[in-house]
């Protein structure tokens, strides 16, 4: 083949082994002799051959003219950097084949696998090494990688390894390898990150754009299936019955759908597998093989996890959830129509998201097909068609198998034979669902520019033209029911509308005006669909979740009903006066509390500094015991605009314990003590409590607190810690 003649002879032979004939655009532009050993800034499209075409373009630094097998393997000479651990090992496997003839070894280092098996392999010596970012960098920093003979380093996927925050490491990856390496960076698209990263590790670096998404377009037919929001697992599961594709994946948004998705078609007896971060290297790696050996037929991924794999044979991409932008939707549909193949790239489209749906098609240059999704007469149709076409037929009968025929055909004749039969094909397969049906006008138009309106947001130069109503007096003749549910109940057209089609049997174009009541709905019926709606409820008018419908007589008298509350402020002349304080005093609160009647501008002239309040005299601490109250309430914090008069018995303004709260030889307190102190109690160690100027005796005179001195020969005194003490 000439396009094979640049090309290094051992790679050319493994291609022609492979069955290559033509090459993409990209490996055509790898191997022009202007690229051999200058680095390359390339970016093409998903499912374009740039793992072939990387893999070209290191053979020549690799194996220099002349040479066309490798030596004994020592520190690796080329690589291969991606961002997913499935791609990285897609490309070992693309490496494989395409090195096979040259003797290379091949390395792996992903995460998920253990380390020390790929240390033992890095230590016997390998040629080629292919990795993930962070599994690369551990092994560099525990010396387990040397870099010191690298001559290629590719990035694959370089855009996305940034998107997932590979930064640092591809720029400490990029800093141990030798500054006169060969740099070859691919990607999607070349973000402003992508151009910095290869103006700072790339030299001279030669800019090559693939537009090869022309024929990515034309191998994949895309299709927008229309559906009702509640009806989009029911639509991927005709889908799949309608297609039945060798392989076929379905994207999700999120892990917590993927899981769900996968329990749903599990339960349908679909053969299914999850692909998602949560799950271990070694499930994500049964998952995928279970796909390339057929055992599964159905893959259920993430955009993540699904970066780069290549399953053979894939013939259908179902987006459940839309992608959030046109480049992670061009990504995921390239899993199809690859190395040309045909695919079927089929987007779940909510009526509520279709406007988000054409925005991101539009901005991937993708005119799909607005349809609905195959219904379940369709999918039995098409099942009755593959069961004619079936090869089984057509097979002759095994000699071993005539016996068991006869037998079968006498006992229960051609035509049971053949139900049975048919009924094991069913078995076999899910139902198909029942979908809701809603009518399609189309794609709608795009917006046009004027510079003389403004949109709903308030920016001028857009206007957006919305699809002409149907004015309410040409609906036609019509009858009008009443629901038993309300703006109470939390009723809403949204669930209303689908819940009268599903009962009735009616699409929602026999549906007129609805008028939202209290504790009732009014909605307005077509003539034409009035019987078929009413013999489908049946004789009881109810519908689901205990919903009555009565049929009235003509239209609805909305006079009678409740006026809407209204939320103007009332004025404050309408406001009952306020309660006064001492109306109704709470039980046990401050308001029981004798009250100072005296003006605040008199108590406030109460005069604190000479220590002793002017108020009479509080007495507190129980039956038999009277003691004046203390000189000054606190040390430091006298009582503000309040006499001692208006404090009850035992009660600390800011919030102290009361002595009488106090446990026995509990020395905590460290204010000055009240006039409600126990006798005996010392809450200072030095300073016995002191009344009227004098110590406090009880018990002929004695100390309070201290212990009674022990009578003439009963004992001594003896020393503790420097202190005389009693026995």
């Amino acid at each position: 083949m000439s396009e094979l003649n640049n090309a290094v002879p051992a790679i050319a032979k493994a291609l022609s082994k492979r069955g290559y004939e033509t090459l993409t655009p990209v490996q055509q532009a790898m191997l022009n002799p202007d690229l051999a050993n200058a680095d390359a800034l390339v970016s093409a499209k998903t499912g374009s051959g740039k793992t072939v075409a990387f893999g070209m373009a290191m053979a020549s630094t690799l194996l220099p003219e002349g040479m066309e097998r490798f030596g004994r393997a020592e520190a690796p000479l080329a690589l291969v950097i991606a961002p997913t651990r499935e791609l990285a090992l897609q490309v070992k496997r693309e490496f494989e084949w395409l090195y096979e003839m040259t003797g290379a070894v091949i390395a792996s280092c992903v995460g998920g696998m253990d380390i020390r098996t790929e240390r033992r392999v890095l230590e016997r010596g390998a040629h080629i090494v292919v990795g993930t970012p962070g599994r690369i960098c551990d092994h560099i920093r525990r010396n387990a990688l040397d870099m010191s003979e690298v001559r290629v380093a590719v990035l694959d996927e370089a855009d996305e390894m940034l998107d997932l925050g590979f930064r640092e490491d591809l720029e400490y990856i990029l800093e141990q390898a030798p500054d006169d390496r060969r740099t070859l960076m691919f990607s999607a698209t070349v973000p402003s990150g992508i151009a910095r990263l290869a103006k700072q590790y790339q030299r001279d670096a030669v800019r090559i754009e693939v537009a090869s998404e022309e024929k990515q377009h034309a191998d994949i037919e895309y299709r927008a299936l229309m559906v009702a929001p509640s009806d989009r697992e029911n639509a991927i599961v005709n889908v799949l019955r309608f297609y039945e594709a060798k392989n076929a994946i379905v994207f999700c948004s999120t892990r917590a759908n993927v899981n769900h998705l996968t329990a749903r078609l599990s339960n349908r007896n679909f053969s299914v597998v999850a692909l998602s971060g949560e799950l271990t290297q070694n499930e994500r790696t049964h998952a995928l093989q279970a796909m390339r050996d057929g055992r599964a037929r159905v893959c259920i991924a993430t955009d993540v996890a699904a970066r780069g794999i290549d399953l053979p044979g894939l013939e259908l991409v179902i987006h459940a959830d839309l992608p959030t932008n046109s480049e992670t939707l061009l990504h995921r549909s390239g899993r199809t129509g690859r190395a040309g193949n045909k695919g079927i790239s089929a987007f779940i489209v909510p009526v509520n998201q279709r406007r988000k749906a054409e925005r991101l098609l539009m901005g991937a240059s993708v005119t799909p097909a607005w349809v609905l999704p195959p219904s379940a007469e369709e999918v039995i149709v098409r099942d009755q068609e593959r069961l004619l076409a079936d090869p089984v037929f057509s097979e002759e009968v095994r000699e071993e198998e005539l016996d068991l025929v006869a037998r079968l055909v006498e006992a229960y004749g051609a035509e049971k034979l053949a139900a049975a039969f048919v009924n094991l094909h069913r078995n076999n397969n899910a139902a198909p669902e029942d979908l809701i049906e809603i009518s399609i006008d189309g794609p709608r138009k795009p917006r046009e520019r004027s510079n003389d309106r403004f949109d709903a947001r308030g920016e001028a130069g857009e206007s957006f033209p919305s699809t002409p109503r149907t004015p309410r007096g040409d609906f036609g003749p019509a009858i009008w029911l009443s629901l038993s549910v309300g703006r109470k109940q939390n009723a809403e057209p949204r669930w209303l509308i689908p819940m009268l089609c599903r009962n009735g049997n009616i699409t929602k174009s026999g549906i007129g005006a609805i008028k939202m009541q209290q504790t009732e709905t009014y909605v307005e019926l077509s003539a034409d669909v009035a019987d078929t709606f009413l013999g489908a409820i049946g004789p009881n008018r109810m519908l689901e979740r205990g919903v009555r419908v009565t049929v009235l007589d003509g239209m609805p008298d909305l006079s009678r009903q409740s006026e809407p509350r209204s939320f103007e402020k009332r004025s404050y002349e309408d406001r009952p006066p306020r309660r006064e304080f001492n109306d109704a005093p709470r039980e046990g609160g401050r308001d029981d509390r004798a009250r100072d009647e005296r003006p605040r501008e008199d108590r406030s002239r109460d005069d604190w500094s000479k220590g002793k309040p002017k108020a009479k005299p509080t007495y507190a601490g129980g039956e038999g015991r009277e003691t004046k109250s203390f000189d000054k309430p606190f040390r430091d914090k006298p009582y503000r605009e309040k006499s001692s008069g208006d404090r009850p018995a035992g009660d600390r303004p800011y919030g102290e314990r009361s002595y009488a709260d106090k446990p026995a030889g509990d020395r905590s307190f460290r204010e000055k003590p009240f006039g409600d102190k126990p006798a005996g109690d010392r809450p200072f160690k030095d300073k016995p409590f002191k009344k009227d100027g004098k110590p406090a005796f009880k018990d002929g005179g004695k100390p309070a607190g201290k212990p009674a001195k022990p009578a003439a020969g009963k004992g001594k005194p003896k020393k503790a810690n420097g202190k005389d003490r009693w026995n």
